[in-house]
């Protein structure tokens, strides 16, 4: 009775004893796994929620980019530059930094004397024409402010001669008969003699050789006609001497 006792005052005051008895022993199983029916197996892989598929993200979309309608202006450049690319036999192409409008005008005039025309053109515009054209190579000079300087004829030296005096338009590379040509190139070709020139030379060394041809043929002939003249000469000398001494 006393130990009841003293354990109803621990556990009104708080404590809890240090042992409990646990149950251990087998639980009761109600249930047991059943494979599940071949039919019900057929529904549930019929009515399988699918979820939608993802989007596909507007980056990963190939973009197809509004074609741009070519302004009239632009087109009457386009059409421009191809007539100028096609009636010229010299195009030069020349860098283009700022000058005063009376460099530019009295340059014009300058280069008007030899039938040469000073074009301007966008970049843009050139780079689109020379990319579908034969004159792909000279894409690389096209950069920034270019002056396109153009004769039907080829007047290279006249050329360089006004350039020399306005530094502010610079030359990068030229096409002279559907030739490109460098810097370097362009002012070589520059010092060559004009055609005229080179066609005279050309006749007068083929002119030369038929001629000595000609004097090496008749000096043999000459050469034999002047001895036989001098021995007939001294034959008839003889003859006359004789004759004088039989007067005698």
């Amino acid at each position: 009775m006393a130990a009841v006792g003293c354990c109803r005052r621990f556990c009104r005051a708080g404590w809890q004893p240090t042992l409990q008895f646990i149950r251990h022993g087998s639980k009761s199983v109600t249930r047991h796994w059943k494979p599940m029916h071949f039919l019900r197996q057929k529904l549930m892989a019929v009515t399988e929620y699918i979820p939608p598929k993802p989007p596909i993200p507007l980056e990963c979309m190939p973009q197809v980019k509004p074609v741009a309608k070519e302004d009239g202006f632009v087109k009457l450049l386009h059409r421009q530059v191809e007539e100028t690319f096609r009636e010229n036999n010299m195009i030069a192409i020349c860098q283009y930094n700022y000058a005063p409008g009376y460099d530019i005008i009295l340059m014009r005039h300058r280069l008007r004397k030899y039938n040469i025309h000073a074009k301007f053109f966008p970049s843009e515009v050139v780079r689109t024409f020379l990319m579908e054209s034969k004159y792909k190579n000279l894409l690389p000079l096209f950069v920034g402010r270019n002056v396109l300087l153009v004769s039907p004829e080829t007047r290279a030296q006249e050329m360089l001669r006004v350039l020399k005096r306005i530094p502010q338009i610079n030359l990068l590379g030229a096409c002279v008969d559907n030739t490109i040509m460098s810097k370097e190139g362009f002012t070589n070709y520059a010092k060559l003699p004009s055609v005229e020139a080179t066609q005279g030379e050309v006749v007068g060394a083929l002119s030369l050789l038929p001629s000595q041809t000609s004097a090496l043929l008749q000096r043999g002939p000459v050469h034999l006609i002047s001895l036989l003249d001098q021995y007939v000469k001294q034959q008839n000398g003889k003859g006359a001497e004789g004759k004088e001494g039989g007067d005698c």
